[in-house]
């Protein structure tokens, strides 16, 4: 009888149901157990998590690197690669713009905050400042680029690694051996994250446990009209906005899209993590949608840095349901500055972190609402945020697939193929004899 494999994302969907089984079992039962709480909450799941994570973020700095490095030096052309990062600007601020006012529409229709009673609510919430725009430009150009490196700051990593690949292309044969080491080491580095992405199960269950176990129900009830509206937000974004995106710009099937991102949403979901997923989701479009690594190499990491759709998705629907809250009428001019604002926050505020309440705390701001309603919505941030985190990754796929269709850089037979990419990637550490 012919071994039945199970395919990694079924692996993983797995491990987030028994995991979140688990953790409601502990936060209803165990919580009073100091023994559980400490030797299994806060020890094994939080142990265990955390190493999975601290994996996932090792590969995320020398994969973007050498890849976008690879990736410009592979695609010849300069012209090429400003054509395709004006394009990547455009639809990620689009897509951006869009995802915020669909917040703003569907939290209009269900208004999350009639009926929030604020008496004796926790409102005591200090926000961080958001650093000047000009300070953000002069900070995209690293001083030390090994210190950009060594501390992961994604935009000096791209622009340092842009910089250098068009280099090593205008110096001719003589940048030929230094992409051919480059093009070696990136054949490596998928390897090592092909073997960090086959032990996800374990680290997904242990973070998805750890997160449900601590998350108790009785912080979800009060919020709960607002944390259905931004769910429903970000499935009607994700689904139908990313849908005719691929089907009417790409001319893509939406459904091959969403069956092979299945496994990256996942990761997404359980690490909270646009930049921890980058590896993932870098795999995803390469092996399983065909994204030539030209493309992708530069798009993925520049969307996971500055396109915020899931996040934008929030701040809509939490300056909604914060402004019913204090009873505050907010006005067209009023819905129309929150669009603006947080779609250039999300480009103003990449790579600091904490962005999202630093993006959320200047919407607030512009519109008169007081910061110090952020607080109310901290209590079910957490989970939130794992399903926004998913949306953000799902727009960086759609957005590249999109760009690389209109470049030419599409391998349409890897897109239709539905085994595309399951297989571990072939370029082996060792070469055949």
């Amino acid at each position: 009888m012919p071994e039945t494999k199970i395919s990694l994302t079924t692996q993983i969907l797995i491990a987030m149901i028994s995991g979140a089984f688990l953790g409601v079992l502990l936060n209803l039962f165990g919580a009073g157990s100091g023994l559980v709480q400490s030797l299994l909450v806060d020890g094994v799941l939080r142990v265990v998590g955390a190493i999975f994570i601290a994996s996932l973020k090792m590969m995320v700095v020398p994969l973007v690197f050498v890849s976008l490095v690879c990736g410009v030096t592979n695609m010849g052309d300069i012209a090429a690669l400003g054509r395709i990062g004006t394009k990547a600007l455009g639809l990620y601020v689009a897509t951006t713009a869009l995802a915020i006012t669909v917040a703003l529409l569907i939290a209009g229709v269900v208004s999350p905050g009639m009926g929030f009673d604020i008496a004796g609510a926790e409102i005591d919430f200090e926000a961080r400042a958001a650093p000047p725009l000009s300070q953000v430009l002069i900070g995209l150009v690293p001083t030390n680029p090994i210190a950009a490196l060594a501390n992961g700051e994604m935009l000096q990593i791209i622009v340092f690694a842009l910089l250098l690949g068009v280099a090593i292309t205008i110096a001719g044969d003589r940048g030929r051996h230094l992409f051919n080491v480059f093009t070696d080491l990136n054949a490596v580095i998928m390897q090592m994250v092909w073997i960090v992405v086959r032990i996800a199960p374990i680290g997904v269950f242990c973070l998805i446990a750890r997160t449900f176990s601590t998350e108790g129900v009785e912080a979800f009830i009060p919020l709960a009209k607002y944390f259905v509206c931004v769910v429903a937000a970000l499935t009607v974004h994700a689904i139908i906005t990313y849908s005719v995106l691929l089907k009417t710009v790409g001319g893509l099937s939406p459904i091959v899209f969403f069956r092979k991102m299945r496994a990256a949403q996942l990761f997404a979901f359980s690490t909270a993590s646009s930049n921890a997923t980058i590896p993932v989701t870098l795999e995803s479009v390469q092996s399983r949608l065909g994204v030539d690594d030209s493309v992708a190499s530069f798009t993925v990491p520049f969307g996971a840095t500055i396109n915020m759709d899931g996040t934008a998705i929030m701040q809509g629907v939490a300056t909604v349901f914060i402004a019913q809250v204090y009873g505050v009428d907010l006005s067209l001019g009023d819905f129309l500055t929150v669009i603006i604002t947080a779609t250039l926050a999300s480009i103003g505020t990449a790579g600091v972190p904490g962005v999202g309440l630093i993006m959320l705390a200047m919407v607030l701001q512009q519109v008169g609402l007081p910061v110090e309603g952020i607080a109310l919505i901290i209590g079910v941030d957490r989970l939130l945020d794992m399903m926004r985190t998913a949306v953000n990754i799902t727009g960086d796929a759609a957005a590249t697939c999109v760009i690389a269709k209109s470049e030419g850089c599409l391998n349409m037979d890897r897109y239709t193929d539905p085994s595309a990419g399951l297989e571990a990637p072939k370029r082996a550490l060792m070469p055949s004899s």
